[in-house]
């Protein structure tokens, strides 16, 4: 039998995956964070992701997070430890 996962809730900024840590001084690809964001996903092929501040995980709903690009948020999902990989819910802006 196996273990149902529980919905969970996460906190963080919506990065992406050549930038995981939220820091886009490096790649500075549009004067703000957001639009950094959305010239890696663009021209890098990058995937969307949540950093916490420690832990960076990957979401599997890629649409929805464009709109919440360099921004802080909070994430409703199942998270798969073993993938690092949150099965998205809902995204909303944080309080």
């Amino acid at each position: 039998m196996f273990a149902t996962q529980s919905r969970q809730t996460f906190s963080g900024t919506i990065t992406d995956d050549e930038c995981p840590g939220a820091d886009h001084s490096g790649m500075r690809m549009g004067p703000t964070d957001a639009e950094c964001v959305l010239a890696c996903i663009r021209a890098h092929d990058a995937s969307y992701v949540l950093y916490d501040g420690k832990d960076v995980y990957e979401l599997s709903d890629q649409e929805k997070p464009k709109e919440f690009a360099g921004k802080r948020v909070t994430v409703t999902g199942t998270l798969d430890g073993k993938t690092k990989t949150i099965q998205v819910n809902s995204i909303t802006a944080a309080r």
